[in-house]
């Protein structure tokens, strides 16, 4: 029996488009269908020129008319990806850093939550788990990563690149470190306009010579300001953790920092939210937790906002002691909070690999103006 085109338009309008939120035929993404006896040829259109994204467009058009034609047809799909999608991703080609495979920018909408601590542990265990990692501390009016890392009297060096000086990251605890505390003495306030201080966050990034790291984390100010549309607009974010503690007033500014990724131009994937401060916990009562900022604020926001809970964190002395001194909590063996730690950065690492099996690269984004991201737009 002869196979009929009609048949394989069915079996296409299954098969999602990978831009505009219809099927392939719909969206006009088939080209050509061309029947050969038992030969099918298609030729469809990809909007995206990711690798992953190709792949499971093709396999998606061979399965579809293999189980809803004829499981002996030899099917040959040709993907066609239009050429403003090959611009862009030269664009964000152009924009990545070499060898860095994973940038995840770590923001609190509220200052004094702990984001910090957050970022400093984050690192830390990730290293442990013996990625390669590397700390851009891109708080410029606020850095304290060198005091937790108990580095304030270190400099980066200078190394030869390719016939180019570049920064050479301080390294302690197994993470690269840069940031503008390095170059600031420890009462000198760093008094700047936004433009020079999106300055110094792309030298920080693109100045120095990173090598080979599994992930760069970005250790934001608080807010939803310059710095952080400098980021966007200079590097592709892969994903971004959200650090808040439980009681209302940081949730509302948590879920502005929610609401800036997800903006529609920034689209920047939300890898989820951390309960920080989330219980206190006397040391000679480990039993017992004392709900202080309120209870499960932020594991309630994460559901209502379908955003992924990715740990809590609890109030205890020794974290911040620990911090102090410049020997992050997640440096402990067997304690409650470097557990939670552990829990947490686990909990990114498996979110991070399911943004990556399902969405394409994040791609920069071209600021037009500041004034509330309303003209934002990408290259």
């Amino acid at each position: 029996m002869a196979v009929q085109k009609e048949a394989i338009v069915e079996a296409l309008k299954t098969i999602k488009a990978t831009k505009g939120g219809t099927h392939l035929i719909n969206a006009g993404h088939v080209k050509n269908i061309q029947i050969f006896g038992d030969e099918v040829v298609v030729d469809v259109i990809s909007e995206s020129p990711a690798l992953h994204v190709k792949k499971k467009l093709e396999v998606d058009v061979l399965k579809a008319i293999h189980e809803q034609v004829d499981r002996k047809l030899k099917v040959k799909v040709n993907l066609e990806v239009p050429k403003a999608a090959e611009e862009r991703a030269n664009m964000i080609r152009g924009a990545e850093l070499p060898g860095v495979k994973n940038i995840i920018a770590v923001a609190s909408g509220k200052g004094g939550v702990g984001k910090s601590t957050i970022a400093a542990n984050l690192s830390i265990n990730l290293a442990q788990m013996g990625f390669k990692v590397g700390l851009v501390d891109a708080d410029i009016y606020g850095p304290s990563q060198p005091l937790m890392f108990d580095v304030e009297n270190m400099k980066p060096g200078s190394i030869n690149v390719d016939g180019k000086a570049k920064m050479d990251p301080v390294e302690s605890y197994g993470v690269k470190l840069l940031s503008i505390g390095f170059f600031a003495g420890a009462n000198q306030a760093v008094v700047w306009r936004g433009p020079m201080a999106s300055k110094a966050l792309n030298q920080l990034i693109r100045d120095a010579h990173w090598g080979e790291l599994d992930f760069m984390i970005v250790d934001l100010p608080p807010g939803t300001g310059d710095i952080h549309l400098s980021l966007v607009q200079a590097v592709p974010i892969t994903g971004a953790v959200i650090v808040s503690t439980p009681q209302n007033v940081a949730l509302a500014d948590a879920r502005k920092g929610v609401g800036m990724f997800k903006v529609e131009n920034i689209n920047v994937p939300v890898l989820g939210l951390v309960e920080n401060m989330a219980y206190f916990t006397p040391e000679e009562l480990p039993d017992n937790k004392y709900y202080i900022f309120g209870k499960e604020g932020v594991k309630n926001l994460s559901r209502e906002l379908n955003v992924p809970f990715l740990g809590e964190i609890p109030l205890v002395q020794s974290i911040r002691e620990s911090g102090d001194v410049g020997h992050p909590a997640a440096l402990q063996q067997d304690t409650p909070s470097a557990k939670a730690f552990t829990e947490l950065t686990r909990n990114t690492v498996e979110q991070l690999m399911k943004r990556n099996e399902t969405l394409p690269p994040t791609e920069i984004t071209r600021i037009t103006t500041m004034a509330g991201c309303s003209a934002v737009a990408k290259k």
